[in-house]
């Protein structure tokens, strides 16, 4: 066992991730975390510098980008964090952790999955970085969670309250999964400023507190601004 002798977590801490996660409230996004964000590796306008540069500049202190299928816009933004902590080791830096979102097919409807502090290295998670929407058994919602799992990441389901199926019929069925999380503070209909959506986070933290699972937050951001979806 190769033990760090960093104080820092790592890109795959997922003990760092759960503590913070414990501690999110309806406040926590969009100041403080985000772990919802696209960059133009997949369907954003953002570059990965442009992203991690805003959440510096918002002084984020922790975030994971999310591109869809892809993990090219956190490697190079984790490039960038690392290129900076060595110019300016005096600068305070968010803690950027591994992200990707899947679109997944549970029950009989398509619904996208969060993963999180997975090693993009592992042989499980590969056939989910080819860009692409996974096809046949590789899509099933139970494969995409057993394979952030072998990779050492945590599963959440995005947006519960976005799909044909309300949460409270969704969520179950996620958690027979074996689903550790779900994005519980979310703007469903993109406000500005951005506020999370009260009805939709009151089902979803019940059903979290529910059934013991983790609550994330997310902007779902697509734009230019950290601050907003779209």
């Amino acid at each position: 066992m190769i033990v760090s002798t960093s104080t820092k977590p790592s890109s795959q801490d997922t003990q760092a991730l759960q503590e913070v996660w414990s501690r999110l409230n309806s406040h926590s996004c969009p100041y403080e975390y985000n772990f919802h964000m696209h960059t133009i590796c997949s369907d954003g306008q953002l570059t990965p510098e442009q992203l991690i540069q805003q959440a510096t500049h918002i002084g984020l202190k922790g975030l994971a980008i999310t591109d869809h299928h892809s993990v090219e816009g956190y490697n190079i933004a984790q490039q960038w964090l690392e290129k900076t902590s060595l110019e300016n080791p005096r600068e305070s830096l968010p803690h950027l952790w591994t992200g990707i979102e899947i679109t997944s097919a549970l029950l009989d409807i398509e619904v996208h999955i969060l993963g999180y502090g997975f090693s993009p290295h592992h042989p499980a998670i590969q056939p989910y970085l080819w860009g692409e929407s996974p096809q046949g058994t590789q899509a099933l919602g139970s494969n995409v969670i057993h394979a952030i799992h072998q990779a050492g990441g945590m599963a959440v389901l995005a947006h519960p309250e976005r799909y044909p199926y309300s949460a409270t019929k969704v969520i179950p069925v996620a958690v027979d999964l074996g689903i550790d999380g779900v994005e519980a503070f979310y703007a469903y209909n993109n406000p500005k400023p951005w506020k999370t959506s009260p009805r939709q986070t009151e089902t979803v933290l019940n059903l979290s507190y529910l059934y013991g699972l983790y609550h994330t937050c997310g902007t779902d951001t697509h734009g230019v601004n950290l601050l907003q979806r779209l």
